[in-house]
């Protein structure tokens, strides 16, 4: 039988190497012209976190897993202050991670977007849907809202004239979308005890992406990845 320190060492190895892996191929991507600068960042923002909650069932089922899960957000924040400060020089990020081209950006979204998985991956880890729920929101929602917002949104929000309404619908789409389906399948893996009823998971999770979305409207910018991640914690916490 493997010891849960030695297996969870290996699987916080292999899921860094992961995360590392998808965010080298969209940098080369981004910096080769294949992808667009603002596409290649928001594809990042939704891929990143699910393939990290992905790997959170391979982890022992000790009370100490969660602190070698978050090694992997937090050594990848490090990356990312590093690259904003300039003490690690790589345009290749750069360029697939911000808007215009200044590495100081990393400091904002970026930065944010990592410290929120650490956050969440030590409060609330694989026993709970609170954590996850707020994750998969601000991935799928937020970016799919930026992306399609982007090539839709010809009707600006009265209250928000950087966002649209498309945008929103899309943010409502992928906050659902995301959430219900990491939900479901951390469900039937057993991890939630008592297990969540189907119809109650289905509409408690619809009417927090609800809420999620006219926070996500509100003009405020470049702090999305903390409000929106809070208010689905505060509901989620309330809820389930």
């Amino acid at each position: 039988m493997t010891h849960p320190m030695l297996q969870d060492s290996v699987v916080m190895v292999i899921t860094l190497l992961l995360a590392l892996s998808w965010l080298r191929i969209m940098d080369a991507l981004a910096a080769y012209g294949w992808l667009e600068q603002k596409l290649s960042r928001k594809i990042i923002h939704m891929g990143t976190g699910p393939l990290f909650v992905l790997c959170w069932p391979f982890f022992s089922p000790q009370p100490t897993a969660r602190y070698f899960a978050a090694l992997v957000p937090l050594a990848i924040t490090l990356q990312f202050i590093g690259i904003g400060v300039g003490w690690i020089k790589d345009p290749d990020a750069v360029q697939a991670m911000t808007r215009t081209g200044d590495p100081k950006e990393i400091l904002k979204g970026p930065l944010f977007y990592g410290l929120v998985f650490v956050v969440c991956t030590l409060g609330f880890w694989r026993t709970s849907p609170v954590g996850m729920l707020a994750l998969m929101m601000m991935c799928g929602g937020d970016g799919l809202a930026d992306i399609v917002g982007r090539r839709l949104g010809l009707h600006k929000l009265p209250f928000s004239p950087e966002k649209s309404w498309a945008g929103s619908a899309a943010m409502f789409g992928g906050s659902f979308l995301f959430a219900l389906s990491f939900l479901t399948l951390f469900n039937r893996l057993h991890y939630f005890q008592p297990p969540l009823a189907w119809a109650s998971m289905v509409s408690v999770v619809a009417a927090i992406a609800l809420i999620a979305t006219v926070v996500e409207a509100l003009p405020f910018r470049d702090i999305d990845n903390l409000t929106l991640t809070g208010v689905a914690v505060t509901l989620g916490l309330w809820w389930f």
